[in-house]
């Protein structure tokens, strides 16, 4: 499908190839392999983002390492808790990603992308700054842009709250819906109990509502 373009855009060189696919590619590829070879484990403490490291220094367990913790935020998508977390995480990134991408462009994209997992680590570290168990799953990252597009794409009417108005309301309703599915998907997934890292969800949701509409405007500031 042929997509119109509008004046003044250009096409950069991350269109030629969609983000959204690289992403989605790169995140099922290593996942799917340290699974497969039986790594999480291991992969959840080298690569997974530690609140308590933000202040402290941790040792890693005997023949292990940790990565520096400011590149964790990225390297913790690239870690899931078994096919079923990675799948559910990989729909909703091509199924927001695509038509985001389509808006913002790749750059744009890419940026929210990035962004979302920083601030999910902020998020995570605010509710828990002593925690010491990893944090993994691109589902902080994912969650500013499933804030983006319930900010540009969700235009379904819910009836206001009192004084709060309709667009907070359909908006904090998705919020509850996306963290709830990551619940059930973290009670399905997890033999000790559900494990969802709620500061991170809520940190990565934020970042799309306050992103989404700068980048757009950014993308198309000379049309």
């Amino acid at each position: 499908m042929n997509q119109a373009r509008w004046p003044g855009v250009r096409r950069s060189a991350l269109e030629v190839v969609p983000a959204t696919t690289v992403i989605a590619g790169g995140t099922a590829l290593v996942s799917a392999l340290i699974t497969l070879l039986g790594r999480e484990g291991e992969a959840a403490v080298i690569a997974g983002f530690v609140p308590a490291t933000v202040l402290h220094t941790l040792s890693a367990p005997d023949g292990l390492f940790l990565l520096p913790v400011w590149l964790t935020p990225l390297t913790a998508t690239l870690v899931h808790g078994g096919f079923l977390h990675l799948g559910f995480n990989l729909f909703l990134l091509v199924y927001c990603g695509r038509l985001l991408e389509r808006t913002i462009g790749s750059a744009g994209l890419v940026a929210l992308y990035v962004s979302g997992a920083y601030l999910a680590a902020a998020g995570e570290w605010a509710l828990g700054p002593n925690a010491a168990v990893p944090m993994i799953g691109a589902s902080g990252a994912i969650s500013a842009l499933v804030g983006g597009y319930a900010l540009l794409f969700a235009n379904q009417r819910v009836p206001r709250i009192g004084p709060i108005p309709e667009r907070a309301v359909r908006i904090a309703w998705l919020l509850a819906a996306w963290v709830g599915i990551q619940l059930l998907v973290g009670i399905a997934t997890s033999v000790g109990g559900p494990a969802i890292a709620i500061g991170a969800h809520i940190g990565g949701f934020v970042a799309g509502l306050l992103l989404a509409r700068p980048l757009l405007l950014w993308r198309y500031r000379k049309a």
